[in-house]
């Protein structure tokens, strides 16, 4: 028997004085049977940190050859290609062609992966940015979150303050470029 996804839901107040974004919106994530739940956080993060007009959720682990997140254009032209985790370099490589804009975030060690990706012939390698959350952050969020998420963020000078159901946490975003 096949095992099926697992939904979940996050009611969101965001506020990104950085980018001057305040929204309110509603996002469900289809978290895979091959997916962990810190990978499909960081899905969320990143899709709440790069909020815009166009932007949309792919399929996760299950989208093939698509992002995690994407951003599109009004006429469906690809804007930004978001990968999460740690993404196959030639995955990365065929994103930065396709996109004007191209980013990476994980929830894993951040050495790992830029080590991982450098040197392989990433298009427009020095461009990509790759953006960290503090050590233990993400796994804190997976110990707390349910099914159904009552989520407030803010984003200042890239500290991200985050409620999470009652629950209080923070962390830095720091970016990295790959060599």
């Amino acid at each position: 028997m096949a095992l099926t996804a697992t939904l979940y839901g996050f009611d969101t107040r965001l506020s990104d004085i950085d980018r001057g974004v305040y929204e309110n919106f509603n996002a469900r994530l289809a978290c895979q049977p091959s997916e962990t739940v810190e990978y499909m956080l960081t899905r969320y993060l990143a899709y709440c940190l790069e909020y815009t007009e166009g932007i949309a959720f792919t399929e996760g682990v299950a989208s093939g050859d698509e992002p995690a997140v994407l951003v599109r254009d009004p006429t469906g032209r690809i804007t930004t290609w978001i990968e999460v985790g740690l993404p196959d370099a030639d995955r990365l490589h065929r994103g930065s062609k396709r996109a004007d804009r191209a980013a990476l975030y994980t929830h894993r060690n951040v050495a790992q992966v830029i080590a991982e990706l450098s040197g392989k012939g990433i298009h427009r390698a020095a461009e990509v940015l790759v953006y960290e959350f503090g050590r233990g952050f993400i796994a804190a969020l997976a110990a707390v979150v349910e099914r159904r998420n009552e989520v407030a963020l803010s984003v200042t000078e890239r500290q991200l303050y985050m409620d999470v159901n009652g629950r209080a946490f923070e962390t830095t975003i720091t970016a990295h470029r790959i060599d």
